[in-house]
Protein backbone atom coordinates (compact mmCIF):
# COMPACT_ATOMS: atom_id res chain seq x y z
CA UNK A 1 0.00 0.00 0.00
CA UNK A 2 1.49 3.84 -1.06
CA UNK A 3 1.44 5.84 1.74
CA UNK A 4 2.82 8.72 0.09
CA UNK A 5 1.61 9.41 -3.85
CA UNK A 6 3.09 12.23 -5.92
CA UNK A 7 2.30 12.80 -8.97
CA UNK A 8 3.75 15.51 -11.37
CA UNK A 9 5.33 17.65 -8.81
CA UNK A 10 6.27 20.91 -9.58
CA UNK A 11 7.88 23.63 -7.59
CA UNK A 12 8.60 27.41 -8.45
CA UNK A 13 10.21 29.78 -6.74
CA UNK A 14 10.51 33.60 -7.47
CA UNK A 15 8.84 35.16 -10.64
CA UNK A 16 9.80 36.18 -14.08
CA UNK A 17 13.70 35.93 -14.77
CA UNK A 18 14.08 34.89 -11.24
CA UNK A 19 12.43 31.80 -11.57
CA UNK A 20 13.83 28.99 -9.95
CA UNK A 21 12.23 25.53 -10.57
CA UNK A 22 13.21 23.59 -7.39
CA UNK A 23 10.74 20.66 -8.57
CA UNK A 24 10.64 19.69 -12.43
CA UNK A 25 7.24 17.61 -12.52
CA UNK A 26 8.22 14.53 -9.90
CA UNK A 27 6.27 11.41 -9.54
CA UNK A 28 6.83 9.22 -6.31
CA UNK A 29 5.40 6.63 -4.64
CA UNK A 30 6.30 4.94 -0.79
CA UNK A 31 5.15 2.17 0.39
CA UNK A 32 3.64 1.86 3.89
CA UNK A 33 7.04 0.61 6.13
CA UNK A 34 9.22 2.14 3.74
CA UNK A 35 12.82 3.71 4.60
CA UNK A 36 13.22 6.02 1.87
CA UNK A 37 16.80 8.08 1.42
CA UNK A 38 16.51 11.10 -0.43
CA UNK A 39 20.19 12.40 -2.16
CA UNK A 40 21.38 14.86 -4.30
CA UNK A 41 22.88 18.21 -4.36
CA UNK A 42 22.27 21.16 -2.54
CA UNK A 43 19.60 23.04 -4.16
CA UNK A 44 18.27 19.81 -6.23
CA UNK A 45 14.87 19.83 -4.00
CA UNK A 46 15.56 17.41 -1.61
CA UNK A 47 14.34 19.48 1.32
CA UNK A 48 11.60 21.08 -0.74
CA UNK A 49 9.91 17.59 -1.32
CA UNK A 50 10.18 16.78 2.47
CA UNK A 51 8.22 20.05 3.36
CA UNK A 52 5.76 19.36 0.61
CA UNK A 53 5.25 16.42 2.06
CA UNK A 54 4.73 17.81 6.07
CA UNK A 55 2.41 20.39 4.46
CA UNK A 56 4.91 23.29 5.71
CA UNK A 57 5.45 23.78 1.92
CA UNK A 58 3.27 23.89 -0.81
CA UNK A 59 4.02 23.10 -4.65
CA UNK A 60 3.18 25.54 -7.37
CA UNK A 61 1.29 22.15 -9.58
CA UNK A 62 0.66 18.60 -9.29
CA UNK A 63 -1.04 16.20 -6.60
CA UNK A 64 0.09 14.94 -3.05
CA UNK A 65 -1.85 12.45 -1.43
CA UNK A 66 0.02 11.23 2.40
CA UNK A 67 -1.90 8.93 4.61
CA UNK A 68 -4.85 9.05 1.48
CA UNK A 69 -5.63 12.20 2.08
CA UNK A 70 -5.17 15.05 -0.67
CA UNK A 71 -3.10 17.52 1.65
CA UNK A 72 -3.19 20.54 -1.02
CA UNK A 73 -7.10 20.55 -0.48
CA UNK A 74 -6.27 21.31 3.03
CA UNK A 75 -6.31 24.77 4.95
CA UNK A 76 -3.86 25.78 7.01
CA UNK A 77 -6.04 24.35 10.27
CA UNK A 78 -6.52 21.59 8.65
CA UNK A 79 -2.88 20.55 7.79
CA UNK A 80 -1.91 21.97 11.27
CA UNK A 81 -4.17 19.28 13.08
CA UNK A 82 -3.18 16.40 10.30
CA UNK A 83 0.32 17.26 10.76
CA UNK A 84 0.17 16.88 14.41
CA UNK A 85 -1.86 13.51 14.59
CA UNK A 86 0.52 12.20 11.63
CA UNK A 87 3.93 13.29 10.92
CA UNK A 88 6.60 13.71 12.93
CA UNK A 89 9.44 16.33 11.67
CA UNK A 90 12.94 15.50 11.98
CA UNK A 91 15.51 18.89 11.75
CA UNK A 92 19.01 18.99 11.00
CA UNK A 93 19.35 21.92 13.57
CA UNK A 94 17.42 20.09 16.80
CA UNK A 95 14.90 22.87 17.37
CA UNK A 96 14.61 22.28 20.63
CA UNK A 97 13.56 25.55 22.94
CA UNK A 98 16.76 26.26 25.48
CA UNK A 99 14.84 27.15 28.64
CA UNK A 100 12.95 23.84 29.01
CA UNK A 101 14.04 20.82 29.75
CA UNK A 102 14.21 17.38 27.40
CA UNK A 103 10.89 16.28 29.03
CA UNK A 104 9.00 19.69 27.85
CA UNK A 105 10.90 19.88 24.75
CA UNK A 106 9.06 17.04 24.04
CA UNK A 107 5.72 17.40 25.56
CA UNK A 108 5.36 20.05 23.46
CA UNK A 109 3.25 18.62 20.82
CA UNK A 110 1.32 16.98 23.30
CA UNK A 111 0.22 20.54 24.22
CA UNK A 112 -2.29 20.37 21.29
CA UNK A 113 -4.31 17.16 22.05
CA UNK A 114 -6.75 16.11 24.37
CA UNK A 115 -4.51 14.42 26.19
CA UNK A 116 -4.42 14.41 30.21
CA UNK A 117 -1.18 15.68 32.23
CA UNK A 118 -0.75 11.96 33.04
CA UNK A 119 -1.85 10.59 29.68
CA UNK A 120 1.03 13.47 28.60
CA UNK A 121 3.80 12.42 31.14
CA UNK A 122 3.67 8.15 29.87
CA UNK A 123 3.84 8.99 26.33
CA UNK A 124 6.75 11.79 26.75
CA UNK A 125 8.53 9.00 28.99
CA UNK A 126 8.38 6.51 26.55
CA UNK A 127 9.40 8.35 24.02
CA UNK A 128 12.45 9.37 25.34
CA UNK A 129 12.82 5.77 26.74
CA UNK A 130 12.80 4.69 22.83
CA UNK A 131 16.03 6.93 22.37
CA UNK A 132 17.71 5.72 25.26
CA UNK A 133 17.63 8.98 27.18
CA UNK A 134 14.89 8.39 30.21
CA UNK A 135 17.80 9.66 32.53
CA UNK A 136 17.62 12.76 30.55
CA UNK A 137 14.38 13.96 31.21
CA UNK A 138 15.56 16.64 33.23
CA UNK A 139 18.32 18.04 31.65
CA UNK A 140 18.60 21.45 29.70
CA UNK A 141 19.78 21.68 25.68
CA UNK A 142 22.72 23.09 27.18
CA UNK A 143 23.69 19.90 29.18
CA UNK A 144 23.14 17.48 26.17
CA UNK A 145 25.48 16.63 23.43
CA UNK A 146 24.53 17.30 19.80
CA UNK A 147 23.68 13.78 20.01
CA UNK A 148 21.69 13.61 22.62
CA UNK A 149 19.83 17.08 21.62
CA UNK A 150 19.02 15.35 18.58
CA UNK A 151 17.74 12.03 19.95
CA UNK A 152 15.26 14.29 21.81
CA UNK A 153 14.55 15.95 18.63
CA UNK A 154 13.54 12.50 17.88
CA UNK A 155 11.71 11.90 20.80
CA UNK A 156 9.79 15.09 20.24
CA UNK A 157 8.76 13.62 16.45
CA UNK A 158 7.36 10.65 17.73
CA UNK A 159 5.64 11.36 20.83
CA UNK A 160 2.32 11.72 19.27
CA UNK A 161 2.90 7.85 17.08
CA UNK A 162 2.64 9.44 13.57
CA UNK A 163 2.71 6.95 10.84
CA UNK A 164 5.18 9.11 8.65
CA UNK A 165 8.41 10.56 10.17
CA UNK A 166 10.66 13.24 7.95
CA UNK A 167 13.92 13.86 8.47
CA UNK A 168 15.38 16.92 7.13
CA UNK A 169 19.57 15.93 7.31
CA UNK A 170 18.86 14.51 10.80
CA UNK A 171 22.83 13.65 11.18
CA UNK A 172 23.94 16.63 9.34
CA UNK A 173 25.66 18.36 12.55
CA UNK A 174 27.20 15.80 14.27
CA UNK A 175 30.30 13.59 14.74
CA UNK A 176 30.50 9.95 13.10
CA UNK A 177 30.05 8.45 16.41
CA UNK A 178 26.52 10.45 17.31
CA UNK A 179 25.35 10.12 13.30
CA UNK A 180 25.44 6.40 13.42
CA UNK A 181 23.13 6.25 17.13
CA UNK A 182 20.79 8.85 15.65
CA UNK A 183 20.68 6.38 12.33
CA UNK A 184 20.53 3.14 14.75
CA UNK A 185 17.36 4.65 16.07
CA UNK A 186 15.60 5.81 12.49
CA UNK A 187 16.67 2.15 11.59
CA UNK A 188 14.99 0.68 14.76
CA UNK A 189 11.86 3.40 14.20
CA UNK A 190 11.63 1.61 11.03
CA UNK A 191 11.95 -2.15 11.81
CA UNK A 192 10.67 -2.39 15.24
CA UNK A 193 7.92 0.02 15.53
CA UNK A 194 6.94 -0.12 11.41
CA UNK A 195 7.13 3.58 10.94
CA UNK A 196 7.75 5.33 7.26
CA UNK A 197 10.71 7.09 7.17
CA UNK A 198 11.58 9.60 4.66
CA UNK A 199 14.89 10.96 5.03
CA UNK A 200 16.79 13.76 3.45
CA UNK A 201 20.94 13.29 3.45
CA UNK A 202 24.13 14.26 1.57
CA UNK A 203 26.11 11.47 3.36
CA UNK A 204 26.38 7.99 1.61
CA UNK A 205 27.11 6.30 5.26
CA UNK A 206 23.26 7.58 6.17
CA UNK A 207 21.57 6.46 2.92
CA UNK A 208 23.13 2.89 3.61
CA UNK A 209 20.13 3.02 6.38
CA UNK A 210 17.34 3.77 4.26
CA UNK A 211 15.86 0.17 2.12
CA UNK A 212 15.57 2.61 -1.11
CA UNK A 213 17.59 5.64 -1.76
CA UNK A 214 15.98 7.88 -4.66
CA UNK A 215 18.08 10.58 -5.90
CA UNK A 216 17.15 14.55 -6.87
CA UNK A 217 18.86 16.14 -9.30
CA UNK A 218 18.00 20.01 -10.57
CA UNK A 219 14.62 19.48 -9.35
CA UNK A 220 14.48 16.30 -11.24
CA UNK A 221 14.21 12.34 -9.67
CA UNK A 222 16.14 10.46 -11.27
CA UNK A 223 14.92 6.87 -12.19
CA UNK A 224 15.86 3.69 -10.25
CA UNK A 225 18.71 1.97 -11.51
CA UNK A 226 19.82 5.23 -13.66
CA UNK A 227 23.40 6.02 -14.06
CA UNK A 228 23.93 9.25 -11.63
CA UNK A 229 25.37 11.98 -13.29
CA UNK A 230 28.80 13.16 -11.50
CA UNK A 231 27.78 16.01 -9.70
CA UNK A 232 25.09 13.95 -7.56
CA UNK A 233 27.47 11.30 -7.01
Amino acid sequence: MALVEIRKLIKIFGTGDTQVVALNGIDLSIEAGGFVGLMGPSGSGKSTLLYILAGIDHPTLGECRVLDVDILSLNENQLSEWRNANVGFIFQTFNLIPVLTAYENVELPLLLTALTPRERREHVLAALEIVSLGDRASHYPRQLSGGQEQRVGIARAIVTDPTLILADEPTGDLDQKSAKQILEVLRSLNSQFNKTIVMVTHDPMASHYATITRHLNKGDLLPLGAPLPEDVL
